[in-house]
């Protein structure tokens, strides 16, 4: 008798997983059947809103749907990014964000939402290295020259970031930690303000990223110091990476990305992914990351998820043995 209950207890819940596997997977043919909302966490015009408008066209045409960008700046990307994590989860709300969001943790130990748990990975739209760019007047030209004046006169050099806790604040404490020295953050409000005083020499370095910098530098307005990736940039092949320079271990990027809340049917995430990817071949959006040094890493959903995962934990490494703040 017992057994004849758990058999049945067994066999109801099997073919509650299997009529939910069914919906999902109607409902995954049949998405999307209403615009998408880029949830963009920062204001407009930033580098994350620029990415997001560039691949907003090419994917409306691959979904046939409209999508459409809601900017919700504010607390470092923090707002937008809690106003997507209660979205609904059923495919029509994304996060689009950049790697901040693995940095946050480690500055924001209250978030109103889990970086990992409260999001699913989708897929990596494009990365781009962190570089060191200097005012032409700055004396350095090169890492080795930075690294000396440095040690030279203690937190006589200053270099500016878009902003506390993003990629190029983390870039300068790394290289600070890395070759033992003591260089003065300035945080600016967006990428703008911290080029224009770059280039007007009220500050002498900035970690900015390839895209921003590239124009300026092939214009002769910048010093390329060292690029922070693996190997050299195709958009500037004569800049050298750290690791050349005697930093091994020195690569900071830019991502930038696509999460749809926690809970959204795996079905959907699938077919996104897949959508994604065919705007991603586009030949105008090749054209677009390959003039201004963008990868497309085949970095999507599990293995994606797992790359947040590390980012996570190397951020939180840097923060502590560097002390940055955001004071």
């Amino acid at each position: 008798m017992q057994t004849n209950k758990i058999f049945k207890l067994v066999l109801g819940a099997a073919l509650c997983l299997s009529n939910m596997l069914v919906v999902n997977g109607v409902y995954a043919q049949s998405w999307p059947t209403k615009p998408i909302k880029f949830i963009v966490p920062y204001p407009p015009g930033g580098g994350t809103d620029v990415i997001a408008r560039i691949v907003q066209e090419p994917l409306a045409k691959e979904l046939g749907q409209q999508v459409i960008i809601d900017n919700r700046g504010g607390a470092g990307g923090s707002i937008g990014s809690a106003l997507a994590a209660q979205s609904p989860s059923d495919g029509y709300t994304v996060l689009f964000t950049l790697s901040s969001h693995t940095i946050n943790p480690s500055f924001y130990p209250r978030l109103p939402f889990d970086t990992e748990k409260d999001f699913s990975p989708v897929v990596t739209i494009a990365s781009l290295p962190q570089i060191l760019v200097a005012n032409p007047n700055f004396p350095a030209k090169n890492v080795k020259e930075v690294i000396e004046m440095a040690k030279a006169k203690p937190g006589s050099i200053s270099y500016a970031s878009v902003g506390n806790g993003s990629p190029g604040h983390l870039a300068g404490a790394m290289m600070a930690t890395d070759a033992g020295v003591d260089m003065v953050h300035i945080p600016y409000r967006g990428a703008g303000p911290a080029m224009n005083d770059l280039l007007a020499g009220q500050v002498d370095l900035e970690f900015d990223g390839l895209a921003t910098s590239a124009p300026q530098i092939n214009a002769g307005k910048l010093v390329a110091i060292a690029v922070a990736a693996n190997k050299r940039s195709s958009a500037i092949p004569s800049v050298p990476t750290f690791q050349e320079a005697g930093l091994p271990d020195y690569v900071v990027s830019t991502w930038y990305s696509m999460f749809a809340p926690a809970g959204t049917p795996k079905p959907i995430v699938d077919k996104m992914i897949v959508e994604v990817q065919k705007a991603l071949n586009s030949p105008k959006l090749k054209s677009i990351w390959e003039k201004n040094g963008s990868e497309t890493p085949n970095l999507y959903g599990e293995a994606f998820g797992k790359q947040v995962h590390a980012d996570v934990v190397r951020w939180s490494s840097v923060v502590k043995k560097s002390g940055a703040s955001l004071d």
